[in-house]
């Protein structure tokens, strides 16, 4: 299981710092500015999480790999841009797999410092979110999550699913695939058919 996890947060750290390099490409940054952007993606919702959980040092102090898988990725996205034009989505697409992969990463770490379900989907939702804000703010954009889009509460419903599934003890490989497939899919589904959670109507449009 805990090789599982390894490889996930493995993977959840390069995806987001793809999505960090193409934010980077896309405000035509230097190869020095797509890897800071790129690493700050990668780790800024586990740092967050640690540091609030009090887990001394932060998982990337005490595992420098992942600043380097975060750096490559971001390298590699940036050199992979020069050649090829990529698609438009390919940041949403590659962000909504980062934020399904770093709820799982957030709420197990969580559940294993704490032992609490509310606190570990806080966490949980708070790694996923969190690098992408870190990212947008950054870049000079309003973050994903004070759009109107449906992007934490994606991840809060993978948090919450991965707690139940916790709770009733399902076995863990199959919570962590709905957790993610949830999440994923609940992201997904939002930016195919331009989902929106409501919006508070200004005075003049109140009934």
């Amino acid at each position: 299981m805990d090789s599982i996890m390894h490889i996930l947060d493995l993977i959840g750290t390069a995806v987001f710092s793809i999505t960090g390099a193409l934010v980077a490409g896309r405000k035509r940054m230097d190869t020095f500015g797509v890897v800071i952007l790129g690493c700050v993606t990668a780790v800024g919702g586990g740092t967050l999480r640690d540091v609030v959980l009090g887990r001394n040092p932060v998982f990337w102090v005490s595992s420098p790999h992942y600043l380097t898988i975060a750096a490559l990725a971001a390298i590699g996205t940036f050199v992979v841009a020069h050649r090829w034009r990529l698609p438009e989505m390919a940041i949403a697409y590659a962000d909504a797999v980062g934020l399904a992969v770093f709820t799982v990463i957030g709420f197990q770490t969580s559940f294993q410092t704490t032992g609490s379900f509310g606190i570990s989907i806080i966490m949980g939702m708070t790694t996923g979110v969190v690098g992408g804000i870190i990212r947008d703010v950054l870049a000079g954009e309003i973050p994903l999550i004070f759009h109107k889009e449906i992007y934490a509460s994606a991840s809060l419903a993978g948090a919450a699913l991965l707690a139940l599934s916790t709770r009733l003890q399902w076995p863990a490989s199959l919570a962590i695939l709905l957790s993610i497939l949830t999440s994923l899919g609940i992201r997904l589904a939002a930016l195919h058919w331009n989902l929106t959670l409501p919006v508070f109507p200004p005075k003049n449009q109140r009934p």
